[in-house]
């Protein structure tokens, strides 16, 4: 049995006439006839049985032309995807932490769009839990092509770009003692309750190692993963935090003051798998980001 053969009982089933089918594939009646009794004999049953001067299907038949014509449906179209992804189109699974959904990426994205207007690319964002390590595995099974995200440490496989920098600040919620100050020393935020990331966080050890320059610790009233969060619990008055520059703090009842000492910027990376094959879309994507990164 091989695809031809699948194809010619196909027609065959469809025209009921040899001759016609023969003539509609291309080939000889005799050829189509070996084929069909190729099929049949292998099967171990009669696919077609005369009628008049036609062939019409035997009960097995229809049932078997069900079968086949939905699995070479699958397969033509699992093949003109990836015709299509070889010629530059196709689908970019990409990651991305959720403090860089709103502007950089789609920013990234509709722009690369713009410059390439005739091709059809299926952009899936994926931001489930919105942590670098979960998308940094991600990327390791293969479920992201592409990941912006932090950098982590003892990750030979991965490649990180940097690709966009963001400041830390302090913010405190509207009324607090703090919300005077257009600058401050981290070691003046002490006496305050503070909003943490949790430690699975890429940004919890950053802001670790600037406390202990500091020579203290804050206080952490509640940990959470996400900047959101944390901003979220800062505004609802439940402590400070120091949190990436993000534009989301524009609306929200929080003041934003800049940290004077330590200074810290965070960067952000496009990261990918290192020598794995990787379609010629994806490919192009990641050239555009490196051209237009803004570190």
């Amino acid at each position: 049995m091989n695809l031809y053969h699948l194809r010619y009982f196909v027609t065959l089933a469809h025209l009921e006439h040899y001759t016609k089918a023969a003539e509609l594939l291309s080939i000889t009646q005799p050829s189509l006839s070996h084929a069909i009794s190729s099929l049949e004999n292998e099967l171990g049953v009669k696919l077609f049985e005369k009628e008049g001067r036609n062939v019409v299907l035997t009960k097995c038949g229809r049932a078997f032309l069900e079968d086949v014509e939905q699995s070479l449906s699958i397969l033509d179209s699992s093949v003109n995807k990836l015709q299509m992804t070889g010629s530059g189109e196709g689908q970019i699974d990409i990651a991305v932490l959720r403090t860089l959904s709103t502007q950089l990426v789609p920013g990234l994205v509709r722009n690369y769009i713009k410059e390439h207007p005739k091709q059809n690319i299926d952009f899936r964002f994926h931001n489930s839990t919105g942590l670098t390590p979960d998308m940094i595995e991600g990327l390791k099974s293969r479920k992201y092509d592409i990941a912006f995200c932090s950098k982590m440490e003892n990750e030979p496989s991965i490649e990180f770009v940097p690709v966009a920098r963001q400041e830390l600040v302090l913010i405190v919620p509207n009324g607090h003692p703090l919300c005077t100050r257009d600058e401050i020393d981290l070691a003046d935020t002490l006496p305050y309750p503070h909003i943490g990331f949790s430690r699975r966080s890429g940004l919890r050890p950053i802001i670790d190692k600037l406390f202990k320059e500091c020579k203290g610790h804050p206080q952490y009233v509640y940990e959470v993963e996400e900047d959101q969060a944390v901003a979220g619990l800062v505004s609802a008055g439940f402590g400070i935090a120091v949190v990436p520059h993000m534009a989301l703090l524009s609306y929200m009842p929080v003041q934003i003051i800049r940290i004077a000492n330590p200074t810290w910027e965070r960067i952000f990376y496009m990261c990918s798998l290192k020598d794995v094959y990787q379609a010629p879309a994806i490919n192009d994507f990641k050239a555009f980001v490196k051209r237009h990164a803004v570190v």
